[in-house]
């Protein structure tokens, strides 16, 4: 995966059509947000939901010479550090250094009227069945998808929104009611015992509301937190994402495990009365091309 040049890896040199290609328009401008990584929309490819993760600024081993990397993901899975090899625990392709940003940002090929594009080819799906069998699979090739990725230089929208239980539910699933930021409606939703791909954790998302569901010509591009008030201590807990293209939902399967959510000197659940925090800035839009 990479954007075309000689620096590339060989998969995906001009002779290859990537099955996805993403365009970031205004890339100084997103470089300037200081966000580690934004991540693109979903593309659909053999059965599977992917996106891609651009890091402007990765550094190796932590340190050193910060460098433009990406990330290939399948959506909707727990999200683990693998390799190339895709199963369903393991979702994450190792990070691909592409090239050191001073560079890129100097170059008058890989960046082009302040624009990159970045691109994906997946050639060959590897299955592993529970049995631990394998089920190679070759497929036919389709067009390649293309998003488009509008970062703000100014006047970002930001929300907040807190969320108040004073009798905490052991149902399945829960929502907080709809509030409304930018011109859309959200809601937060939570599986106080844990999502189906959770292990142990309550479960968090940020949601699109059902009736407000972004066409493709107006994906958010966001980044967001959620966090549940300690109560008793003031030392919230708090996950926060990089930027990402807001389609439906996001959020974190396992969010907290549920015996430290529910110990009683962590001030998370106090009484049955539980409370979550959003907060999120909207620093862009997003597109089918």
């Amino acid at each position: 995966m990479g954007n075309s040049g000689s620096r590339v890896p060989a998969l995906l040199r001009k002779t290859h059509v990537p099955d996805f290609e993403w365009k970031i328009h205004d890339f100084l401008a997103l470089v300037e947000t200081k966000a580690t990584s934004v991540i693109s929309g979903p593309f659909d490819n053999s059965g599977y939901k992917w996106c891609l993760e651009v890091s402007p600024m990765h550094k190796k081993f932590g340190g050193g010479t910060p460098y433009v990397a990406l990330n290939l993901m399948i959506c909707g899975y727990p999200l683990k550090q693998a390799s190339y090899n895709f199963d369903f625990y393991n979702v994450y392709s190792k990070k691909e250094c592409l090239i050191p940003l001073q560079e890129l940002l100097k170059s008058s090929t890989f960046l082009v009227d302040d624009s990159c594009v970045f691109g994906v080819e997946i050639l060959k799906i590897d299955v592993s069945t529970p049995e631990k069998l394998m089920i190679a699979g070759l497929f036919e090739k389709k067009p390649t998808t293309v998003q488009n990725l509008f970062v703000q230089k100014k006047g970002f929208i930001k929300g907040t929104y807190t969320w108040t239980m004073n009798n905490f539910p052991e149902s399945e699933f829960v929502r907080s009611t709809t509030f409304e930021v930018g011109g859309h409606k959200w809601y937060i939703g939570m599986y106080p015992r844990g999502h189906k791909c959770s292990t142990d954790c309550l479960s968090l998302f940020l949601c699109l509301d059902a009736s407000n569901e972004l066409p493709l010509e107006s994906w958010s591009v966001a980044e967001m937190s959620l966090s549940i008030q300690d109560q008793k201590n003031g030392k919230h807990f708090t996950r926060t994402t990089g930027l990402l293209v807001f389609t439906k939902d996001w959020g974190w399967p396992d969010f907290i495990p549920l015996n430290k959510f529910k110990d009683p000197s962590g001030g998370y659940l106090v009484e049955l009365n539980c409370v979550v925090k959003a907060d999120f800035t909207i620093v862009g839009s997003s597109n089918d091309g």
